[in-house]
């Protein structure tokens, strides 16, 4: 050994980016696990670096003999005494071995536990410095593609896109720039790998981060995002600041910040709107620009009955629903659009929502009640029991030193009244069977509505071919783009469950793979791999073009 190891180690270091001596152990044990094959049975062999001149000893524990039988572990006195002057038989000393005596085989074996050595703390420490990036965004350019997935490099270390964690239609060149959102990372004994996603909503997060400097200050934060990967996607916004307008800060002078991020997310659709803490005006934003005429809101359901003008219809539910689906996730409410038209004889109800007065609350629940009598009444008015209130504060005692009113009576009137006041009381809002339900109707021929009602089936009795082609797509749902690979024609049923087997499920994901992966799979040739990306393709482009 000499000062060359020092240099080496010292390159190693830098260029790996691994602490000196974790190098130097790797060095040692390296040297170590070499003389260990020299000595058969259970000698104790130690190795010791000199790290000022890059010398490396190897000492084997010998005890000191009259007699050396056993050349490996006995040493004579006369040799001890060279290396230990106050040696005395019977004792053990430590005595120094040459390198160059243990050949080839052991040098080829050092050289074996310094590369593994090296490569475990490089894995180690690429795992280690990525672990504070997860739920970072990373840089990194496209390297290959295997089954869909997409591996980027980013660096020191490789990435992998999965296929699930990839927008729809969203397609890379090999050699392309990538932004990506860190999930997680991972290790196994040969490398670290990063997994990567662009559909996750901490990227939308992150691009406003890196693009609103308001919001990396504090003085506009995110309050929700809800995404539909490469559709479109809602953020609700707050100021902190009453000199700062949050959406205004979002968008941008001439929308150049959130122009940005769309580019960024190849196109996606982005509204930003205000947040409030008020659950009506926070829902008004969230259906925006759609104006809203009328909410009815159920507190104890959770969800709201929302009136809008007929020719608002399809502005509020979107294409697909994806409108209201997308502010209802936001909310965190469950929404039910109807149009002017259709809620009208609904709101002509009478509903306990819709009474003003206390006194014209509690008279319309008695009144409703089969089993009280509506002379009641009256017998409270005249008693100054004017409501719910009065009633609970009477108490069944009360109630029952009015003359009229009978024990029974006065029990039935306290536990209404008890009932309505904690909310438990209530007439249903909406006519419909589940407030879940979106109903997306309208009667403009011109607009694309979906509806979630049966009443669109009566349209394929219609002539009209505009009206009919309406019809189809109703009874589409939102997942329209997953079609089965078994709708392929002309294609071998063989070469259909191959495709199952290797991860295509649906003509979307056919349609955005490379010829290149197609023909990788056993059975499938140039022409058939044509056909099959021509079919999945042609597919999805009618689909697109139809809504």
């Amino acid at each position: 050994m000499n000062p060359e190891v020092l240099a080496i180690i010292e390159q190693l270091s830098r260029e790996k980016g691994i602490d000196r001596a974790v190098l130097i152990d790797a060095l040692k044990m390296a040297i170590l696990t070499a003389a260990q094959k020299s000595f058969p049975g259970e000698i104790n062999i130690e190795a010791e670096f000199d790290e000022e001149t890059g010398e490396i000893q190897i000492l084997v524990e010998k005890t000191v003999a009259n007699q050396v039988i056993e050349p490996n572990c006995e040493i004579s006195l006369k040799d001890a005494s060279k290396l230990t002057p106050d040696a005395r038989l019977g004792e053990t000393v430590w005595v120094p071995q040459t390198l160059e005596n243990y050949g080839r085989i052991a040098a080829q074996l050092a050289k074996q536990v310094i590369m593994q050595k090296v490569r475990e703390a490089e894995i180690e420490t690429v795992f280690t410095e990525f672990q504070d990036k997860r739920g970072d965004l990373v840089n990194g350019i496209v390297q290959r593609f295997e089954r869909g997935d997409i591996f980027v490099d980013l660096g020191k270390v490789e990435g992998l896109l999965p296929r699930r964690e990839q927008v729809f239609r969203e397609t890379f060149n090999r050699g392309e720039r990538i932004r990506a959102y860190v999930l997680e990372i991972r290790k196994s004994t040969k490398n670290a790998y990063v997994i990567l996603s662009r559909t996750h909503v901490g990227l939308i997060r992150r691009l406003f981060e890196l693009e609103v400097p308001e919001i990396g200050e504090g003085m506009v934060e995110i309050m929700g995002i809800v995404r539909e990967p490469n559709g479109r996607t809602k953020i609700a916004v707050k100021t902190n600041d009453r000199d700062i307008d949050a959406v205004g800060a979002c968008v941008g002078m001439r929308g150049m910040r959130v122009q940005s991020i769309v580019q960024e997310l190849r196109g996606e659709k982005i509204d930003i709107v205000e947040y409030s803490d008020d659950a009506e005006t926070f829902v008004r934003n969230a259906l925006s620009p759609a104006k809203i005429s009328r909410i009815l809101i159920d507190h104890k359901e959770q969800s709201m009955s929302i009136i809008v003008p007929d020719d608002q219809m399809s502005l509020a539910i979107g294409k697909k629903g994806q409108n209201v689906k997308l502010a209802a996730k936001l909310v965190k409410w469950k929404l039910d659009i109807q149009g002017e038209s259709e809620a009208r004889a609904l709101l002509e109800k009478e509903s306990p929502l819709k009474l003003k007065s206390p006194e014209e609350k509690m008279t319309s629940a008695i009144e409703k009640d089969e089993q009280l009598d509506d002379s009641l009444i009256q017998v409270l008015l005249d008693n100054e029991i004017k409501c719910f209130d009065d009633i609970v504060s009477q108490g069944e005692e009360g109630l029952v030193s009015i003359d009229e009113i009978e024990e029974e009576q006065a029990s039935q009137l306290v536990d209404l009244a008890q009932s309505y006041l904690s909310g438990n009381y209530s007439q249903p809002i909406i006519a419909n069977d589940s407030v879940n339900e979106v109903t997306e109707e309208s009667e403009d021929e011109s607009s694309e509505i979906e509806t979630a009602d049966e009443e669109t089936s009566e349209s394929d009795e219609q002539t009209d071919d505009e009206e009919n082609t309406d019809s189809d797509q109703t009874e589409k749902s939102a997942d329209d783009l997953e079609y089965s690979v078994d709708e392929l024609e002309l294609i071998d049923p063989v070469i259909v469950q191959k495709l199952k087997d290797s991860g295509f499920q649906t003509l979307a994901e056919l349609s955005v793979t490379p010829e290149g992966e197609l023909l990788e799979i056993d059975g499938i040739d140039e022409a058939t791999a044509k056909s099959i990306l021509s079919q999945a393709r042609q597919h999805t482009d009618s689909l697109e073009n139809a809504s």
